[in-house]
């Protein structure tokens, strides 16, 4: 797929929450289509943007788009969980900003062959990074009932999740799972007629979960928290929009830890621990998107933008 157009979300937002300095060093954890980091690097003079992605393909489309602004754009293929090592290799000692927009990138969602969609047949793939060696049909094909039900409930939020995980160890004792649309089929049959009834596609939910087990998302996440707080300079944000309860949570109790200071009991007269508060929380309640934007893209509406700042 050689085109890759995807619509940010809460961009003005996201640009106001930086807080962008001119000769600033800025990390898209993100990269995507690039809407995000064209807007950083046309505000930069004398500084750096970082842009980092794990899909190829959107890597190749935001190297066109970011073209324009030269030597102050630098292009890496990696996780943004990685963004310690990224910083390294390019010298970098840290950062006054760092955005993630966690959702997955519509191209991704749109492109049947990627097997992410539910809406065309394709091999069971669902990688954000081709490269790595895991993807959907190990899963569903070598993951035990227990865990496919899990992940299926937590990920997914999948109430007929027992039953799903079951039709799936059933049918792949008898071929292994090979295609979208088979695995379509399977959760129908898992599911009552009244479910299938329902507005929302019967596959989303397990799709979803799929998807997120197989690019370990929630893990990713927790990872990057630690170490992108760590990273950023005095007065540096960390920006991140997520589409998805957990990986709110995450972020949110992240902040929230970083943003506590002394942690002894109350019965302590003095303070023994010395911990002292590394950020401060710009956004109490996390930013949504406006109506002109839902009516303008429906995808963001579970998007919710946190943002903190260094101490």
């Amino acid at each position: 797929m050689s085109e890759f157009h995807h619509v940010s979300v809460l961009l003005e937002e996201c640009i106001e929450a930086l807080a962008i300095k001119p000769e600033g060093v800025y990390v898209d954890g993100t990269l995507g289509g690039a809407g995000h980091s064209s807007r950083i690097a046309a505000a930069l003079t004398t500084g750096t943007l970082v842009g980092i992605d794990r899909d190829p393909v959107a890597l190749k489309a935001a190297s066109e788009r970011l073209m324009p602004f030269g030597e102050r754009v630098k292009l890496v293929h990696s996780n943004f969980s990685d963004v310690a090592q990224v910083l390294q290799q390019l010298q970098i000692p840290g950062m006054d900003g760092m955005l993630m927009d966690l959702g997955v990138s519509s191209p991704q969602l749109d492109d049947g062959e990627r097997g992410f969609s539910y809406m065309a047949d394709a091999p069971l793939d669902m990688r954000m990074n081709g490269q790595d060696p895991f993807d959907a049909a190990q899963l569903v094909n070598t993951w035990s009932q227990a865990e496919l039900k899990r992940i299926l409930y937590d990920y997914g939020e999948e109430r007929y999740a027992p039953q799903i995980a079951a039709a799936i160890c059933r049918r792949r004792e008898q071929k292994p799972i090979e295609t979208t649309l088979e695995l379509v089929d399977i959760i129908r049959s898992a599911m009552p007629p009244a479910a299938l009834r329902e507005k929302q596609h019967p596959a989303k939910r397990s799709f979803q979960a799929i998807r997120i087990a197989v690019n370990d998302e929630l893990g990713a996440v927790e990872r990057v928290m630690k170490d992108a707080i760590s990273l950023l300079n005095p007065g540096g944000r960390l920006a991140v929009i997520t589409f998805h309860s957990l990986e709110d949570r995450i972020v949110k109790n992240a902040m929230a830890e970083a943003a506590k200071g002394c942690t002894c009991p109350p019965s302590f007269p003095v303070c023994v621990c010395g911990k002292k508060p590394l950020v401060k929380i710009i956004s109490r309640k996390p930013i949504v998107a406006s109506q002109e934007e839902l009516d303008r893209n429906p995808r963001s509406r579970s998007a919710k933008l946190r943002i903190c700042e260094k101490l």
